[in-house]
């Protein structure tokens, strides 16, 4: 499927990481998606009821990101995919998850792990 929206740059405050120094208060994580799926009905009627609502994708990361703890990134990327793919009408996910303060002995721009889900495209 070539079709897709991508929602890129969401920025969120959650608790995760390995030490309980991480997990003490929230730091910035940012979560890329990019959701596959066929657009054509969309297009042609111009409806939000034919696509998928990026408003609550978003809303259901948000929900992920900040109201869940995870030790490691990996875990919480599957999640945020795995809720998507459970909730919203999509073939697939792809979850792109940015940790900009982790806790590296040097300087560094951000940690970044890139998941993909796959659903039937029939949730929603």
């Amino acid at each position: 499927m070539s079709d897709r929206i991508t929602v890129r740059g969401m920025r969120f405050e959650g608790r995760h990481g390995v030490t309980p120094e991480e997990r003490a208060e929230p730091q910035p994580f940012e979560v890329d998606l990019v959701l596959r799926f066929d657009l054509s009905r969309a297009a042609a009627s111009d409806q939000l009821g034919d696509t998928v609502d990026y408003a609550s994708v978003f809303a259901t990361t948000r929900r992920i990101v900040e109201e869940r703890s995870f030790q490691l990134i990996e875990a919480l990327a599957a999640a945020i995919g795995d809720a998507v793919i459970a909730e919203h009408a999509v073939d697939d996910v792809e979850v792109r998850l940015r940790k900009p303060k982790a806790p590296l002995p040097g300087a560094f721009e951000t940690v970044e792990v890139r998941i993909r889900r796959r659903g039937d495209g029939s949730r929603g």
